[in-house]
């Protein structure tokens, strides 16, 4: 674990760094625009190239030094921030400019993602497979949480060209960790040389195929995702409608999201997870699920907030449990293949799914549910009538399809026994 820990602490130290630039980016655009649309945008242009990048990310992977790919994904971040910092500094710095700046790091970052990814399961002992997960995770959460309160105490004082000055700095604990830190490399896979370009690239999804109880855990982690990704998509207008538009509550709200998944992957890190992973999946869909139907249901912020600090808490506990059985049950020397796959089936939803939400809230669920809608008759007891209580309905029930995902998987014995089903790439079985 020593050396994984090692990269750790540096790709720790420059995510908050990175998330720092982030928030304080979609402040100079919100005061340049006042437009959600444009900060959507942004999210948008990211997301959409890692999902025809990915399947070409994982034949990379399995075919070039990961270590290498890595500290590629942090170059071009470093180039990314420098170039929009002499873009802002030279007082040229246009919206499109970051278009095109997250699209070009959204290749990059998800081919370190995956790099980073497969490396895994060589950095550490199989054991030690969600604890690892456990304290990747810590890293998004954590930056989610101290990022906004730096960037938002600083950025008054320093500005953008001071947050992304910052961030440049940090990318020195990055580069430092990851030179340190050895990255064992696995044994190039074996390739056929009549394999065509189009088999290379969907190898991932065929060997998945191939074996049902992976079927099984992309099934399932799918049907919770969608609903999840919907219920994303609902959860900033859903507070904001009914605190009346309070951005203190929305903060209150999210700082204790951040801080449940913090504390989450804490515990996670000293506990180890369950024996059986799969379990660690399930419930934690279950549970996560349970408290955003209390997210949903509740209305006021104190409710709010606990609510959504226990829904985070299982989160490091069902992607690290899941990880971790894919890491023991795929090949090192393929698993950036796979878990393209795998990925790229995250991205669609991720991105598809939220196209969903707005229209169904603004034009479903919103009119039923005020005062004389046709669902108010029956929901109101449970969310309240009138602005965000349609929102609200919805979140709810994306929340219990979530729960249903966690308690239903146990009656499917491909999905339960995944663990015994399939054995580990070293020949045993978990």
């Amino acid at each position: 674990m020593r050396n994984f820990t090692i990269l750790w602490f540096g790709q720790l130290v420059s995510t908050i760094g990175s998330y720092m630039t982030v928030f304080a980016l979609m402040i100079w655009v919100w005061q340049q625009t006042e437009s959600a649309t444009t900060l959507a945008l942004i999210t948008f242009f990211s997301q959409l190239p890692r999902i025809f990048i990915t399947p070409i990310a994982g034949i990379i992977v399995d075919r070039f030094r990961r270590k290498q790919l890595i500290l590629l994904g942090d170059s071009v971040a470093l180039l990314s921030t420098l170039f929009i910092g002499l873009l802002y500094v030279a007082g040229s710095l246009q919206i499109w400019h970051l278009y095109i700046t997250v699209a070009v790091y959204g290749c990059f970052g998800q081919l370190q993602t995956l790099a980073y990814s497969a490396s895994i399961a060589m950095l550490v002992p199989k054991q030690q497979y969600t604890r690892a997960e456990s304290m990747i995770s810590m890293v998004g959460y954590s930056g989610a949480v101290f990022s906004p309160i730096l960037a938002g105490s600083l950025y008054p004082l320093i500005g953008l060209t001071g947050i992304i000055a910052i961030d440049l700095i940090t990318f020195t604990a990055a580069f430092v960790t990851l030179i340190l830190s050895p990255i064992p490399q696995p044994a190039l896979a074996e390739t056929n040389p009549t394999e065509t370009t189009w088999q290379n690239l969907t190898f991932g999804f065929r060997y998945i195929f191939g074996k049902p109880a992976l079927v099984a855990m992309v099934i399932a982690f799918s049907l919770f995702a969608i609903p999840g990704d919907i219920g994303k998509a609902l959860y900033n207008p859903m507070i904001l409608a009914r605190s009346s538009g309070d951005a203190q509550v929305l903060g209150f709200v999210t700082t204790a999201a951040g801080i449940g998944g913090v504390v989450g992957a804490i515990l996670l890190g000293i506990w180890g997870g369950f024996q059986r992973r799969i379990h660690g999946m399930l419930l934690g869909f279950a549970i996560t699920g349970l408290f955003k139907i209390v997210l949903g249901i509740g209305q006021t912020p104190l409710v709010w907030a606990a609510a959504h600090f226990c829904a985070t808490l299982p989160i490091p506990l069902f992607y690290s449990s899941s990880n971790a059985i894919w890491y023991a049950k795929v090949p090192p020397n393929l698993q950036g293949r796979v878990l393209a796959a795998d990925q790229m089936v995250g991205l669609v939803v991720g991105t598809l799914a939220p196209l969903a939400a707005g229209p169904l809230a603004d034009f479903v669920f919103e009119p039923a549910m005020q005062s004389d809608g046709r669902l108010a008759a029956v929901f109101a007891p449970l969310v309240g009538t009138g602005t965000g209580a349609g929102i609200a309905l919805l979140y709810v029930l994306t929340a219990l399809c979530m729960f249903i995902v966690g308690v239903g998987g146990y009656a499917f014995r491909t999905l339960r026994d995944v663990e015994t089903l399939l054995p580990d790439h070293d020949g045993t079985s978990s």
